[in-house]
């Protein structure tokens, strides 16, 4: 993949997960959108050649995820 198709495929993503950590207010689903677009991010940092940078997106997707659940199982005990 060349790298012109990397940097646009990582503002993309970059873009995607930023917006959806500031949206995480409005509700549980932009949490698991989180959850994605960390994925993405790691993708894009696997692509790009900085590993560590796609390792800890990956820790930050199981993060979110986590909190997604965790939110889920919150309110169904209300």
């Amino acid at each position: 993949m060349n790298t012109l198709a990397v940097t646009i495929y990582g503002v993309g993503a970059l873009t995607f997960m930023v917006t959806m950590y500031a949206l995480e207010a409005r509700g549980r689903t932009f949490i698991l959108g989180f959850a994605f677009g960390c994925l993405l991010s790691s993708i894009y940092g696997f692509l790009a050649g900085a590993w560590p940078f796609g390792v800890i997106e990956v820790i930050w997707s199981g993060i979110a995820l986590r909190r997604y659940l965790r939110e889920g199982a919150g309110s169904a005990l209300e």
